[in-house]
C-alpha cells in the first residue's frame, strides 16, 4: 500500500486504528462505547474501526460486560495471536530463551544448558524451537528475535566483543552464519542494557530519560540511558564498567585479554567470601568454584546479611557498599543521571540494607545525589527485556494499518 500523505482519510484511519490498539493493550477488552469515549470517536466510526481490526485479524470480540444496566456490550479485545516474537538470554552456562504474544504474554520457554563444543548457531536454534515447541508454535510464526549476549557485536567488524568468556560466539562470519539459519528479523543486544529495557518499561526506571542501570552477577556492568534512549557508544561497549580502573585495586592491564579490570576485581563476586570474612562473618574465599556458584554463594551471603544487619553483617554490607560506590561514583560524576537501577543477583540480594548504604556511600564520593531504586524486574530481566525489545518493533508494525 503507498504510503499515507499528511491529512489524508487513510491517514486519519491510521490514527485512530494505532490508538485504539493502543488502548486494547493497556486497559485489556473494552466495549465500542469505551474505545469511542477514549478516543473521541463517534459511536459510527468507533464501530467501521473495530470491523476494520477485526477483519485484519488485530482484534478479536471477548465477552459482554455483564452486571450493569440495560443490555450486554460486546467487547473487544486485542488478538494476541497476530504476532509472537522470541528472546534469547546466551550466558557461557546456558542459553535460555522464550516466546511471547502480542500482548507480551509468555507462551513458550525452554532452558538448554551449554555442551562442550557447543557452536552459536547450534545453540541458539535449538533453545528457539525448544520455546517454540513448548508454546505450540512452528518458526514461521515469530515475527522478531531478539538475543542477548555479554559484550556487544562490533558494528564495524560484525565481532563480538568485550565477552572472550562465551565460548563458540567470535567466529568473524556468526552474524552471516544465524542469518542464513534464521530466516526472520534477529537483533543483538547486550544483557545488561535489555536489562535496562525491561525497567524502562516494565519495572524502576518507568517515566525516566536519564538514568543508570547498575549490574552485578556473572560480571560487573552498567546500562547507561539518555534522553530516554540507551546509548550504546561507538563499538557498542559503552556501559563496560567492569573494566573501570578504580581505587581500591591494582591496575589491570590488557582488561581485553583478561576480560576483567579493576572495578570487577574490586567488586564483582568473586571478592564477596573475602569480604565476608573480612568482616568477621567467617566464610572462607573459594577463588576457583565456577562463576555461577561464586553468584549463588555471595547472593546468599548477601540475604542472610540483609535479613540481620548488625555487627558482623552491617561490616560485610558496608564494605560492599564501598567497592560498588567506588565505581559507581565515576559513572555519577559522569553522566549525572536522575536515578540509579540497582540490579543482578548480588545487588538486588542485599535488598533495603545494602541500597541504604550504597547512596549514603556514593553521597560521600560523587559530585550529585541520584535517587537509588532497586530494579523491580526481578524474574529473568535480561530475557524479559528481549522480549520488550522485539514486541516495541513488532507492534510498531503490526499496528501500522497503512502499510
Amino acid at each position: 500500500m503507498p504510503a499515507a500523505t499528511p491529512g489524508t482519510p487513510s491517514l486519519l484511519r491510521a490514527m485512530n486504528d494505532r490508538a485504539a490498539l493502543e488502548l486494547l493493550l493497556t486497559h485489556g477488552p473494552l466495549s465500542r462505547t469505551r474505545i469511542g469515549h477514549l478516543t473521541g470517536l463517534s459511536k459510527p466510526t468507533a464501530s467501521q474501526l473495530l470491523a476494520r481490526l477485526e477483519a485484519a485479524g488485530l482484534v478479536v470480540a471477548t465477552g459482554t460486560d455483564g452486571g450493569r444496566p440495560g443490555p450486554n456490550a460486546q467487547l473487544y479485545a486485542l488478538n494476541a495471536r497476530a504476532a509472537h516474537v522470541g528472546g534469547l538470554d546466551v550466558t557461557p552456562d546456558r542459553v535460555l530463551a522464550a516466546v511471547a504474544d502480542l500482548t507480551g504474554t509468555v507462551v513458550g520457554g525452554f532452558e538448554l544448558p551449554y555442551a562442550e563444543g557447543a557452536d552459536a548457531v547450534g545453540q541458539v536454534t535449538e533453545a528457539l524451537a525448544g520455546a517454540l515447541a513448548d508454546a505450540g508454535l512452528a518458526r514461521s510464526d515469530l515475527h522478531r528475535l531478539v538475543i542477548a549476549t555479554p559484550g556487544a557485536f562490533d558494528p564495524r567488524s560484525g565481532r563480538l566483543r568485550y565477552a572472550s568468556h562465551l565460548p563458540g560466539w567470535h567466529s568473524p562470519t556468526l552474524l552471516d552464519e544465524l542469518a542464513a539459519a534464521l530466516p526472520l528479523p534477529v537483533e543483538y543486544e547486550n544483557d545488561v542494557n535489555l536489562a535496562a529495557v525491561a525497567e524502562q518499561r516494565l519495572g524502576a526506571a518507568r517515566g525516566h530519560e536519564d538514568f543508570v542501570l547498575l549490574w552485578n552477577e556473572e560480571g560487573l556492568g552498567a546500562a547507561l540511558v539518555l534522553g530516554g534512549r540507551l546509548h550504546r557508544g561507538w563499538t557498542g561497549g559503552a556501559g563496560e564498567v567492569g573494566f573501570l580502573p578504580v581505587p581500591g585495586h591494582p591496575l589491570v592491564r590488557q582488561v581485553t585479554r583478561a576480560n576483567t579490570g579493576g572495578y570487577q576485581e574490586l567488586a564483582g563476586a568473586q571478592v564477596l567470601p573475602g569480604l565476608a570474612a573480612a568482616a568477621g562473618v567467617g566464610t572462607p574465599a573459594v577463588p576457583d568454584a565456577p562463576h555461577t556458584a561464586q553468584v549463588a554463594a555471595g547472593a546468599a551471603l548477601l540475604r542472610r546479611a540483609a535479613a540481620a544487619p548488625e555487627g558482623p553483617y552491617l561490616r560485610f554490607l558496608q564494605s560492599y557498599a564501598t567497592a560498588l560506590a567506588t565505581g559507581l561514583a565515576s559513572l555519577v560524576a559522569v553522566l549525572d543521571p536522575e536515578i540509579v537501577v540497582l540490579s543482578g543477583a548480588l545487588i538486588t540480594a542485599g535488598g533495603e540494607p545494602l541500597r541504604a548504604l550504597l547512596e549514603e556511600e556514593l553521597a560521600e564520593l560523587a559530585p550529585s545525589r541520584p535517587r537509588l531504586v532497586t530494579g523491580e524486574v526481578r524474574e529473568r530481566p535480561v530475557l524479559r527485556g528481549a522480549l520488550e525489545s522485539a514486541l516495541a518493533a513488532t507492534r510498531e508494525e503490526v499496528f501500522d494499518t497503512s502499510r
